[in-house]
């Protein structure tokens, strides 16, 4: 049973690495970034707890004003322990790098809300 959840969580891994590499170009350049208000996709970058280097993940979000809100289900995902970790962060919009401060809430939908600066 544990090589079946390895197995599955590999598959995974790979189709969302696969997916961020498509997509990750085309909302650095702004595609689909959310306005002022509403939703959208943006880019965060945030620094690697182990490697401490910058890593981008693609991700929908809400926005209003200068918050942000990101979640997912999956409760293994690098990014969420990455904030953990250090929650200084980098949210690409519109082309442009802006900084901001996540705080990470878990629970069955696990999210973060980012504050830009």
């Amino acid at each position: 049973m544990d090589q079946l959840r390895e197995a599955q969580a590999k598959v995974s891994q790979t189709a969302f690495r696969t997916l961020n590499s498509v997509v990750r170009p085309a909302v650095l350049a702004g595609a689909g970034n959310p306005l002022p208000i509403g939703g959208g996709v943006v880019v965060l970058e945030v620094t690697g707890r182990v490697s401490g280097k910058p890593r981008q993940v693609p991700l929908l979000t809400t926005r209003v004003g200068n918050r942000l809100v990101v979640s997912t289900v999956r409760s293994d995902s690098q990014w969420l322990k990455n904030i953990e970790a250090d929650a200084q962060v980098v949210v690409h919009l519109f082309g442009k790098r802006r900084t901001g401060t996540a705080s990470v809430n878990r629970g069955p939908l696990n999210t973060a809300v980012i504050t830009l600066d």
